[in-house]
């Protein structure tokens, strides 16, 4: 586990380039003829809409749904391409979610345009009924392809997979999560049955690369970085499956200082970011994209919330 003074030595740095089919070394040439695009995501937010207090002995005047509102929008003012995602457990953990339900969380993040965002464990806290009242409040759909639905209050309101087009790019994302036995009680997950990641990757790689032609396939993933909490979880995923680029983890609250880089079935890199917990940090990844050639390559940065930002 990270403490805050590993934190603060390490948050803001930037990740060397990623990715494949340009050697590093080559990169800064390379870098003028590709074409860009800005993911920036959070995880595991966890309903801390205002920032620690200054005398929390690990995270201290960091976090807070306004820094990191004002930390997006000056990104959108440099960049023009930018998708901003969530990878799940909004719900649960100050008095805003056991007042709000989930109100306060899910419209704050609307108005932060959010793209997407996926589906933790915590937000069952409150049953299938807790989460499907307060989808009203959303402006951004939640993602999940890996649970069945079918015969509860979430059926048809909980897309697999969303696609943007931004700019020239195509950008396909799809929702994974948990498996909820031994993390939501049955009374609250009710029908919800758990499908196999793996196979479900497989399909979404199928419906968004092969069927629908987009450049960047993103996972927005609660299964967990490593398998502390079962067999599947981000790495393993990456390792057995192909046609994934990216994917943006939760559920573990793992701070990666620099995404991690795992060869998938076909020999390709996939990269696998998660950015802490609480929103004390923003994960920005820059793809520069070569559609011509199919070359793609990644800069990363961890960049700190703080109270500089407002």
């Amino acid at each position: 586990m990270w403490n805050r003074r590993d934190f603060l030595k390490n948050i803001g740095v930037a990740g060397l380039f990623l990715g494949t089919g340009i050697l590093p070394k080559r990169a800064s040439a390379a870098k003028k003829e590709l074409q860009k695009i800005t993911v920036l995501h959070t995880n595991d937010l966890h309903s801390r809409i205002e920032p620690f207090p200054k005398g929390d002995p690990e995270f201290g005047g960091l976090g807070g749904f306004a820094r990191i509102h004002a930390l997006v929008q000056k990104i959108r003012k440099e960049e023009e391409l930018v998708l901003l995602f969530d990878a799940g457990d909004v719900f649960q953990g100050t008095p805003y979610f056991n007042f709000f339900k989930g109100e306060a969380e899910f419209k704050l993040m609307s108005k932060m345009r959010y793209d997407a965002g996926t589906i933790g464990n915590h937000e069952f806290d409150n049953g299938i009924e807790g989460i499907a009242s307060q989808l009203k409040h959303l402006n951004f759909p939640l993602l999940n392809a890996n649970y069945d639905f079918s015969e509860t209050e979430l059926e048809g309101k909980i897309p697999e997979y969303k696609i943007f087009d931004k700019g020239d790019f195509r950008v396909g994302v799809f929702g994974l999560g948990v498996d909820l036995d031994g993390f939501v009680e049955p009374k609250n997950r009710g029908s919800i049955s758990y499908v196999d990641p793996i196979d479900v990757t497989e399909k979404m790689v199928r419906i968004l690369k092969d069927e629908n032609a987009c450049d960047l396939v993103i996972c927005l993933s609660h299964l967990g970085f490593q398998n502390d909490f079962g067999s599947d979880c981000d790495v393993n995923l990456a390792r057995k499956t192909r046609g994934v680029d990216l994917i943006i983890g939760g559920h573990t609250h793992t701070l990666l200082e620099t995404p991690e880089r795992v060869l998938n079935l076909d020999g390709e890199e996939v990269l696998i970011n998660q950015v802490g917990w609480a929103g004390i940090a923003l994960g920005r990844i820059d793809f520069y994209i070569d559609k011509k050639n199919k070359t793609k390559l990644a800069s990363s940065k961890l960049l700190s919330v703080n109270e500089e930002l407002v």
